[in-house]
């Protein structure tokens, strides 16, 4: 079992879109997804389920977009 893990990492603009392009071309040709954070890879399996969060507090605004997956 892998161990618990709370990351968040800041990217540039262009690499944001980078991932953003890849991910999308991977949801759309139903194939599994792949990246490394903060020096761990990661992958994203097909049956894995997506979902955008929009949270306020005060003057700050946070958009989330997750994917979610269980381990098999």
């Amino acid at each position: 079992m892998k161990k618990e893990r709370d990351i968040e990492k800041i990217y540039s603009n262009s690499e944001f879109v980078a991932k953003l392009r890849r991910l999308a071309d991977a949801i759309e040709n139903d194939e599994k997804f792949e990246i490394q954070i903060a020096g761990e890879r990661v992958y994203v399996p097909v049956r894995a389920e997506y979902s955008i969060e929009h949270e306020r507090e005060g003057s700050t605004e946070e958009i989330e977009f997750q994917i979610k997956w269980t381990n098999e």
